[in-house]
């Protein structure tokens, strides 16, 4: 593949044929405009889009675009957005259209990917083929930084891999960075003196763009062993600039926060591939894809291919971890994981503080589920003699499919 293929899905607004459609895609982002003009050389034309095929699905259709590679400045993200996901959403001629997927070229994929990846994190964390758990911090805003570094340190113990910053948690003045990042750190220090884990720590560090960088490299210096960048709203070229950092020498945790505005709905907008693509080229350690279980909404075929463009072939760049997160408990272990595989952090926040017995056993009701898991075992049948994932199943229950 030389060019770039954009698969769309859309709705002609009523009268417009869908030919006509698709037409009106490739003239807005390449070469063309409303009407006929002159400066429109014929040198230019190069330049054009192809629509390369359309047919019908469901209440729309769906089309495959090359934009020739030539329009792209290569390692200009932003001005590829531009491009594939430009004013095209606005056009009259279309009722609705969304984005499914962008496959470039090796030639405009210029970025280092990863400096972890899934190997480097099951490294630190000591793993070889078990999923990882994780925890946000709850209540996700109000507590000050003790009470936050009692609340990780609790999840600690209990045997979790990872503990995050909530996505509005960043440096408010009821709980500094500066002040909650040393003490998170100290409680994981004595569970590792304690235990022999590595727990991850994910301290978010999303700012403004000219200073994220020197905020993540000041929380690297008192001690954090991952940062955690909210990639929709702080922007691609945020993370980028994080990855590319000499000075940001831990994971990255990406998370996806108002990424619902554009992917939730199934016929306008933009599908989770492109940003999983886009995290995976920048250099993001992990990102949230959503469960095929939880609260959130999602389409599991959906959630699938977007882990599989995270961990799949991509150009030797190393794999990104996938994050199941919104709405897990211990009950639903089994059923992210027969979906989703082994490669893959289940992410409980609620799900593990709101434990009849408190953070510390939810925490080992989670790991409980992933032991019966490796185990071979039925959730029911581990409960049976262990008591915090017994606890847990009586409160929640079992998800099947």
């Amino acid at each position: 593949m030389t060019d770039v293929i954009a698969t769309y899905f859309f709705v002609p607004e009523k009268g417009t044929a869908p030919e006509e459609a698709a037409r009106w895609i490739v003239e807005e982002e390449t070469t063309g405009t409303w009407t006929g003009i002159s400066t429109r050389m014929e040198y230019v034309r190069r330049l054009d889009g192809e629509v390369l095929d359309l047919a019908p699905q469901g209440t729309g259709f769906v089309t495959r675009i090359r934009y020739p590679a030539e329009i792209f400045e290569p390692g200009n993200v932003p001005q590829y957005l531009s491009v594939v996901a430009g004013n095209l959403f606005g056009l009259k001629r279309l009722a609705s259209v969304r984005l499914l997927d962008a496959e470039f070229p090796e030639s405009l994929i210029p970025f280092h990917g990863p400096r972890f990846g899934i190997r480097g994190v099951r490294k630190i964390i000591g793993t070889r083929d078990r999923p990882h758990v994780g925890t946000i911090i709850k209540p996700k805003v109000g507590l000050n930084p003790e009470d936050t570094a009692a609340v990780a340190t609790r999840a600690a113990m209990g045997g979790v891999d990872l503990i995050k910053d909530d996505e509005t948690l960043t440096d408010q003045a009821f709980c500094p960075l500066r002040e909650r990042l040393p003490r998170v750190m100290r409680g994981l220090e004595g569970v590792k003196e304690e235990t022999g884990r590595t727990v991850l720590y994910a301290v978010n560090i999303t700012t403004r763009a000219d200073r994220i960088v020197d905020l993540a490299r000041e929380a690297v210096d008192l001690g954090a062993n991952m940062v955690m960048i909210d990639v929709i709203t702080a922007g691609f070229t945020a993370l980028q600039a994080l990855s590319e950092s000499p000075r940001i020498t831990v994971p990255i945790h990406v998370h996806r926060t108002m990424h619902a505005a554009m992917t939730r709905s199934p016929v306008h907008g933009i599908a989770m591939r492109p940003f999983a693509r886009l995290v995976r080229w920048l250099g993001g350690d992990q990102l949230h894809t959503g469960t095929v279980s939880g609260k959130m909404s999602h389409d599991r075929e959906e959630v699938v291919g977007d882990n599989r463009v995270l961990t799949g072939p991509c150009g030797g760049l190393k794999r990104v971890f996938p994050v199941s997160s919104g709405g897990l408990q211990p009950g639903n272990v089994h059923r992210e994981l027969e979906v989703l595989g082994n490669d893959l952090i289940l992410q409980a926040g609620g799900g593990i503080h709101g434990h009849p017995d408190g953070t510390e056993a939810g925490a080992r009701a989670m790991r409980q589920a992933v032991d019966a898991w490796m185990e071979g075992l039925t959730l029911e049948e581990y409960a049976k003699d262990h008591a915090e994932l017994a606890r847990a199943l009586a409160k929640w229950g079992v998800v099947h499919g």
